[in-house]
């Protein structure tokens, strides 16, 4: 409903991109799973798996915006409850198992999918987390990865930290090894040849960006009244903006504050850079970021 992250269904647009490619393996991000029946979300997930040949990622939330719960009925204080009865529905339905439970909001009755996933045992999970206890508790809980997102100042990576624990203990408890590789945290990086270019790139949509997470999306990354974001975002090691070597250096602040290492750094298509200035910092990392680790 923000009218800025425009992609209502990741299925429709993993399918679509999954005919034009190979390799590359393609994340829903987040099925927002209080918006749907979890047996129809695990059923459409299933063909996906199938349809790409396991190259499916399968990740869920709670929902962000507090308007698109309130555009269909949802109370938006029920929405981490939901996503628990909904995640433990399709985490049974992947592993194969007939399913019988009635919530409020869902009613199941013998429920079982028709194919078994095409990923054995079943195709990989993950949780966004964000600083709540709420997505390291569902990720823990049934053993599957954890999206970390709410920034990577010192603060927040101190949160995802003790999230970290929290879903290493969780995981333990219930028979499993945890295992770092399942762990992603997510940070924002836009590239130039220099830090000066890239100052320039970013006019283009920082403050778009700035509004709708502060007026839409309730969770404003660049406080009110900071009249620089740049140097805000820079300060607060919630961004690079600046060369190749400004993002090495900012990967490894995060790869040391995970305090152990993680899977793998993310970075948020944020559209602060016109299409061809992104496209150019997509180069740039590829080029010289990932081969200096």
């Amino acid at each position: 409903s923000g009218g800025f992250e425009i992609i209502a269904s990741p299925e429709l647009f993993i399918a679509a991109a999954a005919e034009r490619t190979r390799h590359i393996r393609l994340g829903t991000g987040v099925v927002s799973i209080p918006y749907h029946n979890p047996f129809i979300v695990a059923d459409r997930m299933v063909q996906l798996d199938h349809m790409t040949r396991g190259r499916a990622m399968f990740g869920v939330g709670p929902g962000a915006l507090v308007y698109d719960a309130v555009k269909i009925g949802i109370e938006p204080e029920k929405q981490r409850d939901m996503l628990e009865e909904g995640l433990d529905v399709i985490v049974e339905l992947l592993q194969g198992k007939s399913v019988t439970r009635k919530t409020d909001w869902f009613d199941l009755r013998g429920a079982q999918l028709q194919m078994p996933c095409y990923t054995q045992p079943m195709m990989e999970m993950a949780v966004a987390s964000s600083r709540s206890p709420t997505g390291s508790y569902n990720a823990g809980k049934h053993g599957i990865g954890i999206v970390a997102i709410g920034g990577t100042s010192v603060s927040a990576m101190e949160a995802h930290c003790t999230n970290w624990r929290r879903y290493e203990d969780l995981v333990r408890k219930a028979g499993g090894t945890p295992d770092r590789s399942k762990w992603r945290i997510v940070t924002f990086a836009h590239v130039a040849e220099t830090r000066e270019q890239a100052e320039k790139d970013v006019a283009f949509g920082l403050q778009n960006f700035a509004d709708y997470f502060s007026e839409v999306a309730t969770f404003p990354i660049i406080p009110e009244g900071i009249t620089d974001p740049i140097n805000y975002l820079r300060e607060e090691q919630l961004a690079c903006i600046g060369t190749p070597d400004d993002c090495i250096e900012h990967f490894e602040r995060i790869w040391k504050g995970s305090d152990g290492g993680c899977g793998a750094i993310l970075t948020l298509a944020n559209n602060w850079a016109d299409w061809p200035q992104t496209m150019k910092s997509y180069e740039l990392m590829a080029r010289f970021v990932p081969p200096h680790f």
